[in-house]
């Protein structure tokens, strides 16, 4: 079992930046791929980043590539998402999700969500 507590979310202006911070409980953290994803009001929820369990494999979404970027620290079980260059079409409630194995950009393959954190970006 995993839980999975997001935090960091807020509101800010239009090209700026935010970090959210996904703490994971359990001691096999380090086993686990790690992938961010969002949800606007309305839409569905879609994949913004991923990591390997090591960490030396990331991959994201063409929408936040080269603005974000996800990283995490296993000695703290953590995994972090830094937004930079913010746009107001980023706003939504972003979720971290891990699953065993390696690394998907399918929501469907994830085994334990957080919460979600909500991010406003205003124009």
């Amino acid at each position: 079992q995993v839980q999975l507590v997001e935090s960091g979310g807020g509101l800010v202006q239009a090209g700026g930046s935010l970090r959210l911070s996904c703490a994971a409980s359990g001691r096999t953290f380090s086993s686990y791929s790690m992938g961010w994803f969002r949800q606007a009001p309305g839409k569905e929820r879609e994949f913004v980043a991923r990591i390997s369990w090591s960490g030396s494999s990331t991959y994201y979404a063409d929408s936040v590539n080269g603005r974000f970027t996800i990283s995490r620290d296993n000695a703290k079980n953590t995994a972090c998402l830094q937004m930079n260059s913010l746009k107001p079409e980023d706003t939504a409630v972003y979720y971290c999700a891990a699953k065993r194995g390696g690394g998907s950009s399918w929501s469907g393959a994830y085994d334990y969500w957080g919460q979600g954190t909500q991010v406003t970006v205003s124009s």
